[in-house]
Formats: C-alpha cells, structure tokens, sequence
C-alpha cells in the first residue's frame, strides 16, 4: 500500500487551526495555576499553634503548683477543707502536699507565727527550689492578728519571707484561699523569664 504525500489538509489550513488551538489556550490560561504545595501552608496555619516561651512556661508553673506544708495554727483547717472534694484544690494542679520543702514551689502559711518558731519557716523557705511563692493566710499571718501587740508574736509572715499574696480574714474561708491561689496563678502568668543580656 502507497502512502500519499499529500495531505488532505493544506498546510495554510493545518497553521490556522494551530495557531486558533494556541490562541485559545493563551487566552484560557491568563491567570498562573495555583502551586500544587500550597496545602502545606495551610496545613500549617492550621496545626501550629505559635506562642511565647514566657507563656509556656508560665503556664506550665501556674498549672502545677505544689504547696509544702507550713501551717502552724488553726488556718489549717481552712485549708484542708479547701482540699478536700468540696472545693476541690486539685483542679488546679495541686492534688499533694509535700511534706519536703524541696518538692514544693508554693508556701502558704497560717496562723500565728513566733519568733521562736520564725527560724523555721526561714529555713523551709530556703530549702524551697526556685521558683517559689508564699501565700500569707488568715490575719495572724499577714499582720499577726489579734496577738500582733504580743512581744513574741511576729507582725507578719513579711517579716520573715516574701509574700506574693495576701488573704484576709480569721479565719478565711477556703473559696478566699482559692481565689488567692487564682490571684497567684494570675500573677504567674505576667512573669518573664527569658532575660535578655
């Protein structure tokens, strides 16, 4: 069988039909396609949740706080009404008290303190890693309470370690320590740890 040479469209046809298919492609095709891998982008916008160290860890020490026990008067009972199931005090990440001051970040202290007894809670403030608070509870411990005028009465848990927050009353009742734990948490979270040199 012959093949023959001639085509059966002219080649003026076969550039004409060509260069309409081209035109319309051009004309089609104005707008560059999107990028195959923009899905990673928005895989990534999606999924990453961008924050500070400073808040991390922030929240991290406002979430887990553990207190040591120092409670040498009868606020004590106050707070361990606070941790039991009624107030609850686990839900804020402080399910035990430690009976080593070197476990604990968290003092909060109770009652009447005496100069003879101040020592103590020095030491156990000390022994304490950093960082660490203090929660000075009830009257006795913030001003020394109805024993303050007593010469061997310390006016004040201030007197002794510094105290991060204050909560008042005689005794107070445990929805106040928990609000000044809350207090305390709140004061956590505006901390800044990273220095710049």
């Amino acid at each position: 069988m012959e093949v023959d040479s001639e085509s059966i469209y002219s080649p003026i046809e076969l550039d004409l039909v060509e260069g309409q298919i081209i035109e319309e492609v051009k004309a089609a095709h104005q707008e560059p396609i999107p990028d195959p891998d923009a899905w990673l982008d928005e895989e990534l916008e999606r999924n990453v949740l961008l924050t500070t160290v400073d808040w991390l860890i922030n929240w991290g020490r406002r979430s887990s706080l553990w207190p040591v026990i120092c409670f040498p008067a009868c606020c004590a009972f106050e707070f361990i009404s606070a941790m039991g199931p009624r107030f609850d005090m686990g839900r804020f990440g402080m399910e035990i008290l430690r009976a080593s001051p070197r476990q604990a970040d968290l003092m909060i202290t109770a009652g009447t303190l005496t100069w003879k007894m101040a020592p103590n809670v020095r030491r156990i403030y000390n022994q304490m890693p950093e960082p660490k608070y203090v929660i000075a509870m009830g009257a006795c411990g913030i001003s020394g309470g109805i024993f303050r005028s007593s010469y061997n009465v310390v006016p004040g848990y201030n007197r002794i370690v510094p105290v991060d927050v204050y909560v008042p009353g005689c005794p107070p009742r445990p929805e106040s320590l928990l609000h000044g734990i809350q207090m305390l948490q709140q004061k956590i979270a505006q901390k800044t740890n990273i220095i710049k040199d």
